[in-house]
């Protein structure tokens, strides 16, 4: 039950900050992504603090905050990230071993693609994701759909150049869970929560239509 768990607590969320900075600043945009209701967050293993921001994150937040690994290249960086507690590993690439750890462990995994072919290929080893990318932040929303018509079923993920201003387009193509960048780690704590509760409100707006 834990991945499954894991995955409709991501799904409920909709929308997932992700963040690459040191463990102080990740524990500033926490507190801000919680006070506006978005409770998902993955932490970019790009910065070697990567770990102990982690660490500090669930002895801050303990289960207010469900943390995952970002930017997970290879199996080894997958077993470190679920030692320190990562609920879910994300990355721009999809990697077989990565996902045969993730299945191990019982951890949804949300590798990027870039071609449908793989996009397919990821989700039969078990991909809980699949994140579209780079090409959705390129394209915009468009890609989704044209993704979803042939594959109405696969799990959607777009990560690129998703904010409030455009994210009902999104979620209209078909998009399953949005990550998002700027709008939830630029500013103060206050200015994250008020972007986060937007986001929260729009994508509430839309699952109840």
């Amino acid at each position: 039950m834990k991945k499954l768990q894991i995955m409709n607590r991501i799904y409920q969320s909709g929308a997932l900050a992700v963040v690459r900075a040191d463990t102080e600043r990740v524990l500033e945009i926490a507190s801000g992504i919680l006070k506006g209701h978005v409770d998902v967050m993955e932490v970019s293993y790009t910065n070697s603090s990567a770990p102990l921001a982690i660490d500090a994150l669930h002895k801050k937040f303990d289960e207010r905050i469900l943390v995952g690994a970002g930017t997970v290249l290879d199996a080894p960086t997958a077993k470190d990230a679920i030692s320190h507690g990562a609920a879910f590993i994300y990355s721009p690439i999809f990697d077989k071993e990565v996902a045969a750890i993730c299945n191990q462990y019982q951890i949804p995994y949300a590798p990027g693609c870039t071609s449908v072919t793989e996009m397919v290929e990821a989700a039969r080893f078990g991909a809980s994701f699949i994140k579209v990318f780079p090409y959705g932040g390129i394209i915009g929303p468009d890609v989704i759909s044209t993704i979803k018509t042939p594959l109405p079923d696969l799990p959607l993920l777009e990560s690129g150049s998703v904010n409030g201003d455009n994210i009902t387009d999104w979620l209209e193509s078909g998009v399953d869970i949005v990550g998002i960048g700027g709008a939830f780690s630029k500013g103060s704590s206050d200015e994250i929560a008020k972007n986060a509760q937007d986001i929260r409100t729009k994508i509430d707006n839309f699952r109840q239509k």
